[in-house]
């Protein structure tokens, strides 16, 4: 089996990054219009000096066959940064090849260097990777939720009076 390397995501990897994002969003059975993600926003936002996540890219035979994007969050009770794992995506034809493992170790690596001493992600409930995090040695925190505010709600309650 071809060997699966991993590099860290340039500027011309944008398309790619946006396919896996589109190829995440199915796997979760979401339509395509519910990526509202462009190759100009993943530009603006994955590189240069304000970047706000980074990217991984695996590849097998110099062809892209997954990427993690990520980026640190901080936790107080640590008192350090963390990283947190936004997206895994491996292509369904390379699953099984060890590019999904390759990511989580490249990812468990940048953050040993950088000093962050924890590695989170979010996955649903019926996704069947649970049982490749659980190899792994992640546990899954089932007494958190996760909560969201999405765009609409972050406007209202910008705009909100306080009760009392």
């Amino acid at each position: 089996m071809p060997e699966i390397t991993v590099r860290e995501a340039v500027p011309d990897d944008a398309q790619t990054i946006l396919d896996c994002i589109v190829g995440l969003a199915e796997f979760e059975h979401e339509p395509r219009s519910t990526v509202k993600a462009t190759v100009e926003s993943i530009r603006r936002d994955g590189f240069g000096p304000d970047r706000h996540f980074e990217t991984l890219i695996a590849e097998r035979e110099g062809r892209p066959v997954g990427m993690a994007l990520f980026f640190p969050h901080y936790s107080t009770w640590l008192g350090t940064p963390s990283l947190y794992l936004e997206d895994l995506f491996v292509v369904p034809e390379a699953r099984g090849t060890g590019a999904g493992f390759a990511l989580m170790q490249a990812l468990a690596q940048i953050a040993e260097s950088r000093g962050w001493n924890r590695l989170d992600l979010s996955v649903l409930d019926w996704n069947p990777a649970r049982e490749f995090y659980h190899r792994l040695g992640m546990t899954d925190e089932s007494e958190w939720l996760l909560y969201r505010l999405d765009e609409d709600g972050v406007s209202a309650l910008a705009r909100m009076q306080a009760d009392g």
